[in-house]
C-alpha cells in the first residue's frame, strides 16, 4: 500500500504497512554539491508528480568504520549526491491536522559517520505509539565541519537546523504538531542536541541528550591545525577553494588518517587544547557566529530554559572503544597516564581514580577515567546548569555479555528505539531483555507527550538519576558521587 502528502516542494509516495506509513528520502535542502559545496543549506528545487519516497536516500560522504566496528556498528553508505534528505515514520493514515507530538533524531558518529538510514533508526516503533518520528542526514567530517577559509562555519549543524526547519514547515501534513517538537540524539547527535539548545532557536520544544554533552567545541585556531596538516597531506590549499578542487572521496582517506592521530595520541602541543580534549579532529566550531560559546557555558547561563531536557549516559561509555579492539590489554599506566593528560585529566584527579578503583586493569581504568570525563561529568554539568527548568537525568546500566563491552556507549540505541533486532546485535549479544527495551522506549516516548519520563526531576541538590537496567530500573541520588566531585575545579 501507498500513501501520498503534500510537502511545501511537491507531493511524496510513501508506503503503507502494518497501520504505520513510511516516507524515506525526502530532501530537505539542496545536494552540497557544485556550486553549493562548502556553502550553507539551500531549499530543495521544487519537483512536479508525486516523488517516490520508498527507499532511503543518499548518506553523506563518509569512510567506513574500521574492524571490528564495521560489524558492531553497521553504518550503510547510500551512493548520490542528494544526501541532505531525511525519513518520517508516522501512523497511517497520515492526515494534516493530526497533531501528533514529533520526535526527530539527530545520529551520531564522531562527526563524521553515521545517517538517517542506519537500521535501528528505524522509526516504526514511535509511530506504532502514536509518535511521528523523524530521521535525517547532516554533512559530516570535512564537508560539515572542517573549519575553511572562504566558507560559512558549521555547516553540518547548519544542516540540523535547515532539517527542523523543515519540520517546522512540514511536519503537520504527516499529522505532527510543530508546537510539540522533540529533538532526541546520541553520541554527536547528543553534542548537536546540547548545541542547539544551547542556541535558542524555537524549533524544538524538547531534548534528549544521550551520551553527550555540551562540553564539545574546537576553538577556531585548533580547527586550522587540522584544516592545515590535512590541506598538506593533500596538496592543496587550506581554503575552501583548495579543497573544493577535490572530490569528497579524495579528502576522506586523509581525513580519517588525521581523525586515528588524533584519537591515539589526543597530544595538545601539536593539535591544540580543544581538540586533544575531545580526541576528535572534527567538530563544532566556536566561530562567534552560529555558534558564539560552550553549549555547556551557556545553557548554565540560562540558555534553553523553555526546553525541557533529559540527558544521561551509559555507565561504561568508553569501553566501546578500548575492549572490542584489544587495546585495552595493552595499555599500561604509563601509556593510560599520557593519553589522560592529553584530553585533561589531571594527574591528581587520575591517581585519586587509581586508589579508589583498585583491582582494576590499566584499560579498565581508563575506561572508567574517560567515561567520566568525556560523558558523565559534562552531562551532569548540563543537567546542572539546565536545572532552574525541567530537567531529568539518567544511566544505562545494563552490561552487554559481548566482547567485554560492560554497558558501553550506544548499547542503549537499541532500546530506546525498541528495534532490539535491527543491527544491534553485535553490541547486545542474542538475547536483550525486550522489557527493558519496553521501559526505555516508554519513559522517551511519555517525555516527548507529557514532559515527563516517570521518575524525579534532577536538581542540584538531589541529583535523582534513574538506572535503567534489567534489575530493576532504580532511581539513585547522585551515583558515584565521590568520583564526579573529583571533577569540580576541572575545566
Amino acid at each position: 500500500m501507498t500513501a501520498v502528502v503534500q510537502t511545501a516542494y511537491g507531493k511524496v509516495r510513501g508506503t503503507t504497512r502494518g497501520g504505520i506509513a513510511a516516507f524515506l528520502g525526502i530532501p530537505y535542502a539542496a545536494p552540497p554539491f557544485g556550486a553549493n559545496r562548502f556553502q550553507a543549506p539551500r531549499p530543495p528545487e521544487s519537483w512536479d508528480g508525486v516523488r517516490d519516497a520508498t527507499e532511503p536516500g543518499p548518506t553523506a560522504p563518509k569512510p567506513g568504520y574500521p574492524k571490528p566496528y564495521d560489524m558492531l556498528l553497521p553504518d550503510p553508505q547510500i551512493p548520490g549526491d542528494d544526501c541532505l534528505n531525511l525519513n518520517v515514520w508516522t501512523p497511517e493514515p497520515a492526515p494534516g491536522g493530526a497533531g501528533l507530538p514529533v520526535m526527530v533524531w539527530i545520529h551520531g558518529g564522531a562527526f563524521r559517520n553515521g545517517s538517517g538510514a542506519v537500521d535501528v533508526y528505524n522509526g516504526a516503533a514511535f509511530a506504532r505509539d502514536g509518535v511521528v518520528c523523524v530521521t535525517f542526514n547532516y554533512r559530516l567530517g570535512v564537508e560539515g565541519f572542517a573549519n575553511l577559509p572562504g566558507a560559512p562555519s558549521n555547516r553540518g549543524l547548519r544542516d540540523q537546523i535547515a532539517a527542523l526547519e523543515w519540520v517546522r514547515d512540514n511536519i503537520a501534513a504527516f499529522g505532527g504538531d510543530p508546537g510539540r517538537v522533540t529533538v532526541f540524539g546520541e553520541s554527536a547527535g547528543a553534542m548537536s542536541v546540547t548545541t542547539l539548545l544551547s542556541l535558542d532557536l524555537g524549533l524544538f520544544h524538547r531534548a534528549i541528550a544521550q551520551s553527550g554533552a555540551g562540553n564539545i567545541a574546537q576553538d577556531p585556531d585548533d580547527a586550522m591545525v587540522v584544516t592545515r596538516e590535512m590541506a598538506s597531506r593533500l596538496g592543496v590549499e587550506p581554503t575552501a577553494a583548495g579543497f573544493a578542487a577535490l572530490a569528497p572521496a579524495a579528502i576522506i582517506p586523509v581525513q580519517a588518517e588525521i581523525a586515528a592521530a588524533v584519537a591515539a595520541l589526543p597530544d595538545p602541543r601539536h593539535w591544540g587544547r580543544t581538540t586533544a580534549s575531545a580526541a576528535m579532529s572534527l567538530m563544532p566550531v566556536l566561530d562567534g557566529d552560529l555558534y558564539p560559546r560552550r553549549a555547556e557555558d551557556a545553557i548554565a547561563d540560562g540558555a534553553g530554559r523553555d526546553v525541557d531536557l533529559l540527558i544521561g549516559t551509559t555507565a561504561e561509555e568508553f569501553r566501546l572503544f578500548l575492549m572490542p579492539t584489544g587495546l585495552a590489554t595493552i595499555l599500561n599506566d604509563d601509556l593510560v597516564d599520557a593519553a589522560c593528560a592529553g584530553m585533561g585529566v589531571p594527574p591528581a584527579v587520575a591517581a585519586a581514580y587509581r586508589d579508589r578503583h583498585t583491582g582494576q586493569s590499566a584499560g579498565e581504568l581508563m575506561a572508567t577515567l574517560i567515561t567520566d570525563r568525556m560523558f558523565r561529568v559534562p552531562a551532569n554539568r548540563v543537567a546542572d546548569g539546565h536545572a532552574p527548568a525541567p530537567t531529568w537525568m539518567y544511566e544505562f546500566g545494563w552490561r552487554s555479555p559481548d566482547h567485554d563491552l560492560g554497558a558501553c556507549h550506544a548499547l542503549e540505541l537499541g532500546f530506546v528505539f525498541d528495534n532490539l533486532g535491527a543491527g544491534t546485535g553485535g553490541l547486545t549479544g542474542p538475547n536483550p531483555p525486550q522489557e527493558l527495551a519496553d521501559t526505555m522506549h516508554r519513559a522517551w516516548i511519555d517525555f516527548a507527550v507529557h514532559g515527563d519520563p516517570g521518575w524525579e526531576r534532577f536538581g542540584s541538590d538531589t541529583r535523582m538519576v534513574k538506572i535503567f537496567d534489567a534489575a530493576g530500573d532504580p532511581v539513585v541520588g547522585d551515583p558515584r558521587g565521590d568520583d564526579r566531585k573529583l571533577w569540580d575545579d576541572v575545566p
